[in-house]
């Protein structure tokens, strides 16, 4: 499986990061290497939980090309 995932540089030093696909879905590291074993934890973690349906909504996410 592939996933996209959206890493940011913290205010206050080492690394955040979200996963788009998973709403909730987020984690943090101190060096680049910690964060991204923490993002296997969470991206398991997030996808072993139960969660009710999302509402539809009239909202579209589409990706383009510049």
């Amino acid at each position: 499986m592939k996933i996209k995932v959206v890493i940011h540089e913290a205010e206050e030093g080492g690394y955040w990061a979200e996963v788009p696909a998973i709403p909730g879905c987020a984690t943090q590291g101190d060096s680049f290497e910690e964060l991204l074993q923490n993002l296997y934890e969470a991206v398991e973690g997030c996808l072993s939980v139960d969660i009710p349906p999302l509402k539809k909504s009239t909202e579209r996410v589409v990706e383009i090309v510049i």
